[in-house]
């Protein structure tokens, strides 16, 4: 069986799709087609930057799916089932013909600038551990949050000793402290513009909640993987539901890739800009054979 996954933040880059505009009209024609629904040259910040706009996530967040969708629609591939890593789920969902190219960009956009608001709104960070197994992570997050009162939660199972978390600035930090002193080979915090898949993204649910509900999901063509419980769907009830809830709850991407390879998935293809999801999958499972189009 053969899988296709779609980055999310943090796989972006100043010159982004460049290269795919050049050599593939049908790719430019996607590309110009997104500026067009979205009002502005969104293309020229992926193609010239400044890395500074780009790395905003109300541009980041679109970015990525337009990319992913220019390389989706134009690399002739046809999966068994499909996977997102965060934002990556809407280029899963579109690949799997849950919603329109142009339903998914006007969620991603909406998504990315009330994720980017909420991060402003409250005094949120993220950062990363790695080292440490998945459930000395979690207990150490209940932890301090039980001490502090403040949130902080694994926000991303990024592969085996990889893990992402997230809350309240103050939390993290202590969090981080604590990681280190557990033995942790990394405890660092990210350049992040908020607390992702935690409960500090509540604001945002609240609001993508009411646009989400007025888009006709059909059922998935192919299982879609989703986020919150790294396990496949074709359901639209069930897939509209998860991709709301993932606002609020961590990426499952460890337990996705071992559901997946459960499931008889031998082969994984990463559409989309950077290579950042062949080296988890590289990492969880090296049996796996991996290649990626950007």
């Amino acid at each position: 069986m053969k899988a296709v996954v779609f980055p999310g933040q943090g796989s972006q880059y100043v010159g982004m799709a460049v290269e795919r505009c050049q050599s593939d009209p049908a790719a430019k024609k996607i590309i110009d087609q997104a500026d067009e629904i979205l009002g502005f040259s969104l293309s020229k910040i992926m193609f010239e930057g400044p890395e500074k706009t780009l790395k905003q996530t109300e541009f980041t967040q679109p970015a990525l799916y337009i990319h992913s969708m220019a390389v989706y629609q134009t690399a002739e591939i046809t999966p068994n089932c499909v996977a997102g890593h965060s934002l990556g789920e809407f280029s899963a969902l579109t690949a799997a013909g849950v919603f329109s190219f142009e339903d998914g960009l006007k969620l991603v956009r909406l998504r990315g600038q009330l994720m980017q608001a909420a991060g402003e709104q409250s005094s949120g960070s993220m950062g990363a551990v790695i080292g440490l197994a998945d459930d000395v992570v979690a207990q150490i997050c209940e932890t301090v949050s039980e001490k502090s009162g403040e949130i902080v939660v694994p926000a991303n199972y990024n592969s085996k000793g990889q893990i992402v978390i997230s809350g309240h600035s103050n939390a993290i930090s202590s969090a981080l402290k604590a990681s280190k002193e557990a033995g942790a080979k990394m405890a660092i915090p990210l350049a992040v513009s908020g607390a992702f898949h935690s409960p500090l993204m509540q604001s945002a649910y609240d609001e993508f909640k009411l646009s989400l509900e007025k888009v006709v999901f059909a059922d998935a063509q192919v299982p879609v993987y989703s986020n919150v419980n790294a396990r496949p769907s074709q359901s639209a009830l069930e897939l509209k539901k998860n991709v709301l809830q993932q606002l609020l709850e961590p990426v499952l991407w460890t337990q996705t890739i071992e559901q997946m390879v459960s499931d008889g998935v031998k082969e994984v293809i990463e559409l989309g800009p950077g290579k950042v999801l062949q080296g988890l999958v590289k990492r969880i499972n090296r049996s796996i054979q991996l290649s990626g189009i950007q």
